[in-house]
């Protein structure tokens, strides 16, 4: 019972009262998971702000790697934030949550489409679960910002 009680004040400890937390809906009565909405708004263009819905298992050790997440422009987006962002293929981490003792974690990475300038928020587990890494996506284009650039037009003169 001891080895038990430990395991569970272990596995609250990791999943804390976030300050970011927003919404908190119970799946019934006879379960001990909870859909958790956190807010995320993203360190570097601060314009954009991500909801992630993922679930949690209250006396568990290990959460499950569902979760979904939307983005929206809710503030100025510059070039000069555009400017310090990643913009490799993979882009960069903007966000982390464990969801397991065993090394499990939500992530939440964003990447820069230049061609479409869009910001893609890709949210998902670091672990493998039935066959899958589960992931879902959201993307806010740049489209009305002031980090927009108009795409250059050539015109060909056949003269």
């Amino acid at each position: 019972m001891k080895k038990f009680m430990l395991a569970v004040s272990f596995s609250t400890l990791l999943m804390g009262c976030s300050d970011n937390e927003v919404g908190d809906v119970s799946l019934g009565m006879f379960t001990l998971k909870d859909i958790k909405l956190n807010t995320l708004v993203d360190p570097i263009v601060p314009g954009v702000t991500c909801h992630i819905a993922s679930v949690e298992a209250n006396l568990s050790l290990s959460d499950p790697s569902d979760s979904s997440i939307a983005c929206r422009q809710t503030g100025e987006i510059t070039s000069t934030m555009i400017a310090q962002i990643d913009k490799s293929k993979s882009g960069e981490v903007v966000f982390k949550k464990s969801k397991s003792i065993f090394f499990k974690t939500m992530k939440v990475r964003r990447i820069y489409d230049a061609q479409n300038q869009t910001l893609m928020y890709l949210s998902y587990a670091t672990k493998e679960t039935s066959g899958s890494f589960k992931h879902s996506l959201s993307t806010v284009p740049l489209w009305g910002t002031k980090a927009y650039t108009a795409p250059q037009i050539i015109l060909k003169n056949d003269g």
